[in-house]
C-alpha cells in the first residue's frame, strides 16, 4: 500500500497527515499527532511522521492479506506467501536484513518450491525437511541452512497466528546441527609483519585500528572523526556502514547504531593509535587542499577514505586484504580473522573471555564463549596446574607413609 505522510501544524503541535487509497480505490485521510511542539521539533516530528507512515502501510497490507484470506487458504503456493510475507514484514526489518532474505526467498525457495508446486496448506514437515536435505547434498553448511530454517519457521509463525494455517509446521523439522566456527588468526610476529607491509597501502590504517580493536568490518567503515577523543584518550564505536542492495542497484548503507547495544562502546586509545589518527587526519586535510572541489565532500567526516575523499567499499577492503597478503606471502586470512588475531593475541595475555566480550562487543558471553574458548590456554593451565598440585602432595603423603612404615614396623 502507498501511503504518503506531511507535517501540518495544529494548536502548536506537529500533526502527521496520511494519504492513502483504500480497496476500492477511494481516497482517505488520517490524522496523528506526533505529540512534538513545533518549535525546534521539525526533524523529530519527521522521523515519528515516517514511523506512522510504515504502521499504516503493514496495517493495510495486513487488512489485504485478511480479506483475501479464503483465497489464501485454498490457493496461495508456499513461494507466493514467502513473497507476501516478506513484503508485510519489510518496514520492520534492517534494510541489510531484507536483502538478505529477500535472497533466500527468491533464489532457492523459489526454484525449490515451485518445482515441486506446494500449496501453503498442503506444506508438511518432511517437504521442508526435504529442502534442508537438498542444500546440505548441494555443499551449503549445516550454518546456512539453519538460517534458511529460521526465516521459513518466522514466516510459518506469521501464517499460524494470522489463522491461515493449523500449525507451524517448521515446529517439528529437524534442523541442521550448528557447526562450531574456529577462525583463523595471526599470531603476533605475523600481526608485525602485516603491519609493516601495509604502510603506505590504501587499507593501512583499516588495517591497523582494525586489529588492535577487533573491529568488525562495517564497524571500521563507520568510524568517523567526532568518535576520536583526543582529549580524554577514548574511541567510540556507534557508526556502521555496510553493503546492501535495493532494486538491484549495490549502495552503501550509513547507520548511526551497531549491530547491537552492547556492540556501542567506548575504549582507550594508546599512544601508537593517536599516532597513526593523527598521522592520517594530516593526510586527509592535505588531500583536500590539493584534490580541492576534485575532493568528495560526502564522507570527509570518515576515517577511512581513499584520497579524493571516497567513503571506502566494504568489497574493496576485503578483495585488497587478500590480494595484500597474497603479493607478501603472507599466510591467506579473511580480513574478519584481524577481529580473532585480537581476541586470540588477548588471551595470550591473560585476558579474561569476560573482558574481551566487552571488547569485542559481544551481545553476550555465550558468542564470545563459543568462538575463543578453545584458545583459552590460560585456564587450561591453571586448571592443569591446579590438579598437579594435588596429586604431588598425594605422591608426598604416600612417601611419607613408607618411611614412617619403614621406621616403626
Amino acid at each position: 500500500m502507498n501511503v504518503t505522510v506531511s507535517l501540518q501544524e495544529k494548536n502548536g503541535i506537529y500533526q502527521a497527515v496520511l494519504n492513502y487509497k483504500d480497496d476500492n480505490g477511494k481516497r482517505k485521510q488520517k490524522w496523528k499527532s506526533t505529540g512534538l511542539k513545533v518549535k525546534g521539533n521539525k526533524k523529530l516530528a519527521t522521523a515519528k511522521a515516517n514511523e506512522f507512515r510504515m504502521e499504516l502501510e503493514q496495517e493495510l497490507e495486513l487488512k489485504k492479506l485478511n480479506n483475501s484470506k479464503s483465497k489464501i487458504f485454498q490457493d496461495i503456493s508456499f513461494v507466493d506467501f514467502m513473497k507476501n510475507w516478506l513484503k508485510i514484514i519489510k518496514p520492520t526489518i534492517e534494510l541489510n536484513t531484507y536483502e538478505s532474505y529477500e535472497q533466500m526467498i527468491n533464489y532457492r525457495i523459489t526454484n525449490y518450491f515451485t518445482t515441486h508446486k506446494i500449496t501453503l496448506t498442503e506444506l508438511e514437515p518432511i517437504h521442508i525437511q526435504d529442502f534442508y536435505s537438498y542444500m546440505l547434498n548441494e555443499g551449503l553448511s549445516g550454518n546456512t541452512v539453519v538460517h534458511y530454517h529460521a526465516v521459513i519457521h518466522k514466516a510459518l509463525d506469521y501464517a499460524f497466528k494470522m489463522n491461515m494455517v493449523l500449525s507451524n509446521v517448521a515446529d517439528k523439522v529437524q534442523r541442521p546441527k550448528i557447526e562450531q566456527f574456529i577462525g583463523k588468526f595471526y599470531n603476533e610476529n605475523e600481526l608485525n609483519t602485516l603491519f609493516e607491509i601495509s604502510k603506505g597501502d590504501p587499507l593501512e590504517l583499516v588495517i591497523f585500528i582494525t586489529a588492535f580493536y577487533g573491529l568488525r568490518r562495517s564497524e571500521v567503515l563507520g568510524l568517523k572523526w567526532n568518535a576520536i577523543d583526543f582529549e580524554n584518550n577514548t574511541i567510540t564505536i556507534k557508526h556502521t556502514v555496510v553493503r546492501t542492495t535495493v532494486n538491484g542497484k549495490t549502495q552503501l548503507l550509513t547507520k548511526d547504531r551497531t549491530k547491537n547495544k552492547t556492540s556501542y562502546r567506548t575504549l582507550p586509545l594508546i599512544p601508537e593509535i593517536v599516532e597513526i589518527l593523527k598521522k592520517f587526519k594530516q593526510i586527509q586535510d592535505n588531500n583536500k587542499t590539493v584534490c580541492r572541489k576534485s575532493y568528495n565532500s560526502e564522507y570527509e567526516e570518515y576515517l577511512c577514505v581513499d584520497n579524493i575523499g571516497n567513503l571506502l567499499k566494504p568489497d574493496f577492503i576485503t578483495k585488497h586484504f587478500k590480494r595484500l597478503l597474497k603479493n607478501n606471502n603472507l599466510r591467506i586470512i579473511r580480513f574478519h580473522d584481524l577481529r580473532h588475531s585480537c581476541a586470540s593475541l588477548l588471551l595470550a595475555r591473560g585476558i579474561s573471555l569476560k573482558e574481551i566480550q566487552e571488547w569485542l562487543g559481544h551481545s553476550n558471553f555465550n558468542t564470545t564463549a563459543n568462538i575463543y574458548a578453545h584458545l583459552d590456554t590460560q585456564v587450561k593451565q591453571n586448571s592443569a596446574n591446579a590438579l598437579s598440585s594435588i596429586f604431588k602432595s598425594q605422591k608426598n603423603i604416600s612417601t611419607c607413609d613408607e618411611v614412617d612404615t619403614l621406621q616403626f614396623g
